[in-house]
């Protein structure tokens, strides 16, 4: 942390302000903090003026309560997707054989590993080289396997049938709907940890046909997705044999869907009335 005056502070949440930054006092709070000299500090703070995202400046993001590594170019986790881990969490017993596909960062693993009880981190996969070598920093210490390659491809073969949780917050953007992200996201972010493709729902279609063959009987499939993308969703989830249900929370704008594979293949049909009836939940 660098030393600064009040009116030296003063200044820098002016200059921060000036430049749309809404948070100016808090981010310049988290400048200072990061910086170790007069010099640093003068180069972070232009970055972020020139519209970096402050995660990437800071190089951490707060995610869920834990301060995760990011570096330009890898997604950042929102705070909308601590929906996403708390609806893994209530489908999810002890000793789950969890798989993260689309990690990023590896942050909803991180915090996975905290919440559960005795998972079983089989790995974290992602398409995006920076993205995991990003997720191996973030995950070291809890010795994950970060694999790089397309969704379940670089799964090994003995995961087929035996996984317990997956989750993923794959990109769910459409293509069209990309000029409409914000600048941060636009400018510095990869586009494909964003675009979905034409209705968004490209990436997370082949989640959902491809599961079946990786769950356990009993295992759930978890993502985000957007708000009026649930009911086209819900139909390839259903077509599949997977029993979905959907988890909103309006105070993070925030809609998740968990789809569990039956435990008896014979009871498909019951089992999609058991989903139906509870389709619209709210958190």
């Amino acid at each position: 942390m660098v030393p600064v005056s009040p009116a030296e502070f003063d200044a820098l949440v002016r200059r921060l302000r000036e430049a749309g930054c809404v948070w100016a006092e808090d981010e310049s709070r988290l400048l200072v903090e990061g910086a170790d000299s007069p010099e640093t500090l003068a180069g972070l703070v232009d970055r972020r003026v020139a519209g970096e995202p402050l995660e990437y400046v800071l190089g951490w993001a707060e995610f869920c309560g834990e301060r995760i590594d990011v570096r330009p170019g890898v997604f950042v986790p929102r705070s909308r997707t601590a929906l996403l881990v708390s609806a893994a969490v209530a489908v999810t017993g002890p000793a789950a054989a969890v798989v993260e596909l689309c990690c990023g960062s590896g942050a909803v693993t991180r915090v996975l590993a905290g919440r559960l009880t005795a998972p079983r981190l089989v790995a974290a996969v992602d398409l995006d080289p920076a993205a995991v070598a990003c997720a191996r920093r973030n995950l070291a210490d809890l010795a994950v396997p970060v694999l790089c390659g397309d969704l379940f491809a670089p799964l090994p073969a003995a995961c087929r049938g035996a996984l317990d949780l997956v989750v993923a917050n794959a990109p769910y953007v459409p293509t069209a709907a990309m000029p409409l992200l914000p600048p941060e996201s636009r400018r510095y972010e990869a586009p494909v940890a964003l675009d979905g493709g034409p209705d968004g729902l490209a990436v997370l279609r082949r989640v959902a046909t491809t599961a079946p063959r990786w769950l356990a009987p009993g295992g759930h499939l978890v993502v985000e997705v957007g708000e009026d993308q649930v009911d086209e969703l819900w139909a390839v989830l259903t077509e599949v044999g997977l029993v979905p249900e959907v988890v909103r929370d309006g105070d993070l704008g925030a809609t998740a869907m968990t789809a569990c594979r039956p435990v008896c293949a014979g009871h498909r049909d019951a089992n999609r009335r058991v989903g139906m009836a509870g389709r619209r939940t709210e958190n």
